[in-house]
Formats: structure tokens, C-alpha cells, sequence
């Protein structure tokens, strides 16, 4: 059988940011870890990887979830850390299951 750690892994992220993106988008763990690794192959995909944490991490402190924003602080360090690249990017869309449109810099319309 497969390991929670085995899972972690396999997929190049850890327990805190596989359980932020199976909340953000509402998947199981398994399927978590595996768009996870995805969007590590991916341009700007930790970028999408960090606003959804930070997404969580907002929605938690609006709940008063203070502990669990403290786990997803957590987990954004340790993305920060193996990925010192994405700290100081602007915010990007951050939901995958609504596609690219919902990113505003991708939008066909002109301002």
C-alpha cells in the first residue's frame, strides 16, 4: 500500500501543500498530489500552487480558523523555500478547474 509519505514523494511537494490544493480545489488527496505534480511541470504552475495556498490561507482567516491558517503559513514557506522564484510574483488566478480565463493577464479583451 501506498504511504501518505510515499505520495509526498512522488509528487515533489509536501503533506501541508497537497492538503491546501486538495481544499482549494476540492479533490482527494491522491488527486491533489497528482495535479500538484502537474502544475510543477507546468509554466507559472507554482505560481497557481502559491495563490491557491494563499487563497486557503485567506479564506481560513476570514472562518477564524487561526490554527489551520498557521498549518497553511506552514505550507507556504515550505513552497517559498523550494521555490524562492515565485515569492515576490504578482497573484494569478488560482483555481485550475475554471480555466484559463479566469486569469485577467490572459483575457482577449483590451483596457
Amino acid at each position: 500500500m501506498i504511504s501518505v509519505i510515499d505520495i509526498c514523494d512522488m509528487c515533489g511537494l509536501d503533506q501541508g501543500q497537497i492538503d491546501a490544493i486538495a481544499e482549494h480545489e476540492h479533490l482527494p488527496e491522491v488527486a491533489a498530489a497528482a495535479l500538484g505534480h502537474y502544475l510543477l511541470h507546468l509554466h507559472h504552475g507554482v505560481e497557481r500552487i502559491r495563490d491557491m495556498i494563499a487563497d486557503d490561507l485567506h479564506a481560513a482567516l476570514e472562518r477564524g480558523e487561526r490554527r489551520h491558517a498557521a498549518e497553511l503559513l506552514m505550507a507556504l514557506r515550505h513552497l517559498y523555500t523550494a521555490h524562492p522564484e515565485v515569492r515576490h510574483l504578482p497573484p494569478r488566478s488560482a483555481s485550475i478547474m475554471h480555466g484559463e480565463a479566469a486569469d485577467p493577464r490572459r483575457s482577449s479583451g483590451g483596457t
